[in-house]
């Protein structure tokens, strides 16, 4: 039997971009082919503990859990993986993301050093983040 491995402790995650514009016209599309959707944008100056203007991802009818914020620098080795249902939405991410703009770093493949199961794609984003899909099974 094989282990379920799609779960996270992690509710929501906010990644600093230097053009929210930008990530906001690759990510929508990319993300839009895994069944996440853009759902809130906040301006600048919205609360005063938020300067920068931000853009909220996430499940349709339930909340937003990545967020862009504007005007910021991307970290070194930044890495982001999301979880998806089957091997065939792996093969669909890689490919929104190549139409987005995205570098291919490694097409959807196994990847056994993580698990037997382990299907992902890799591609670098207009900023320099390195995104993944991920299936965890078979």
């Amino acid at each position: 039997m094989s282990l379920d491995r799609a779960g996270s402790r992690i509710d929501h995650l906010n990644i600093a971009v230097p053009d929210l514009a930008t990530a906001v016209a690759f990510y929508e599309p990319v993300l839009a082919s895994i069944g996440i959707t853009k759902m809130l944008q906040i301006p600048p100056n919205a609360t005063p503990n938020q300067p920068t203007a931000m853009t909220g991802f996430g499940l349709a009818g339930v909340k937003p859990y990545f967020w862009l914020v504007d005007g910021g620098t991307v970290g070194t080795n930044m890495h982001l993986a999301f979880t998806v249902d089957t091997r065939e939405d792996v093969a669909t991410f890689h490919r929104a993301a190549l139409d987005a703009g995205a570098t291919s770093l490694l097409p959807p493949a196994v990847h056994p050093e993580y698990h037997d199961d382990y299907y992902g794609a890799f591609v670098q984003d207009p900023h320099g983040i390195n995104l993944e899909a991920v299936c965890h099974r078979s």
